[in-house]
């Protein structure tokens, strides 16, 4: 307790003289940008492999990735010695063949609140920015994008795809569950959660845009505000490329049960030895430690010991 004590004290002088330095090299966002990569990057010192396969054995975690241009967990979420934990099913229209990898299937359709055919604003020169909604070219600036890269948003054509609900598409697959749901497919978001009928995943992480970059996508608010509606609670964001203002412009959001209501509550309750085993997978600690004790979770020697790095 002593040595806790002096390491803050030290810690709160050193800190201001370092700052100062950092001003005078004009490094401030750099600096702190930085620093909060290494923040985030703690989740890598980690190793629960041991822990999750006394929680769900030989089980997997069933993972679907909505616009999976760069492959299921490419933006490194969580780390890579987890993935063989997923049972994975991608979805992107714009994948023609299907995957010779036993772990995963892939869906070559849209998802949307319902079936029927959709346009799709196709952008060869940035494929992984294609959408269901036109670009809005007016927006980029805000996104601190040069003039010159404005061509990566031409739409190189349209196409009319076939589209279907989350729920369908899943059950067609004969997969009755679903533990992780990422979605990132610029403006579609919310069409997509309407269409998840019965399945309630334990962990949501969805790409959102505070300003808007294509015309007419929903405002971020109400995806929020849906996802709370159907019994979730905003756990942790993180920031997507540059921006303009003070705060991030485009963020990944990640959602969890909402273990303060009776739907999350059931949720957690029902299937906990899986919600743990994602909460440790994406270094979850604290809040997974106030969760167990609010909701009298099993398995606590395998967390409650465990320094979240994190909040230090």
């Amino acid at each position: 307790m002593f040595l806790k004590k002096v390491r803050i004290s030290l810690t709160k002088k050193i800190l201001p003289l370092i700052y100062k330095f950092v001003q005078i090299l004009k490094s401030n966002t750099r600096t702190i940008n930085y620093l909060n990569d290494k923040r985030i990057d703690v989740i890598k010192t980690y190793d629960f492999r041991k822990s999750i396969k006394e929680l769900i054995g030989d089980k997997k975690l069933v993972g679907l990735d909505v616009g999976a241009q760069g492959g299921f967990n490419s933006d490194k979420f969580f780390p890579e010695k987890y993935e063989d934990y997923f049972e994975i099913v991608e979805v992107d229209p714009l994948i023609k063949s299907s995957s010779k990898n036993k772990k995963k299937s892939i869906i070559n359709k849209g998802l949307w609140s319902s079936k029927g055919q959709r346009k799709l604003y196709v952008l060869e020169n940035r494929p992984e920015s294609s959408s269901m909604f036109e670009p809005d070219k007016d927006s980029l600036e805000i996104y601190d994008f040069k003039e010159k890269d404005f061509s990566l948003f031409n739409v190189s054509k349209t196409e009319m795809i076939e589209c279907d609900t989350l729920s369908n598409s899943l059950k067609e697959l004969k997969i009755n569950n679903l533990d992780y749901l990422k979605i990132d497919t610029q403006g579609a978001e919310l069409e997509i959660l309407k269409g998840m009928g019965a399945f309630r995943p334990l962990m949501i992480k969805c790409e959102i845009r505070i300003f808007p970059m294509y015309k007419n996508e929903p405002r971020w608010t109400v995806i929020i505000d849906y996802l709370y509606s159907l019994g979730y609670i905003l756990c942790e964001w993180r920031n997507i490329g540059s921006h303009s203002t003070r705060s991030p412009v485009e963020m990944d959001m990640v959602f969890i049960p909402n273990f303060s209501n009776d739907l999350g509550k059931s949720l957690i309750r029902t299937k906990q030895d899986y919600f743990i085993s994602l909460m440790l997978i994406t270094g979850q600690i604290k809040i997974l430690k106030k969760i167990a004790k609010i909701l009298k979770l099993q398995h606590t020697e395998i967390y409650m010991g465990i320094e979240d790095k994190y909040f230090n």
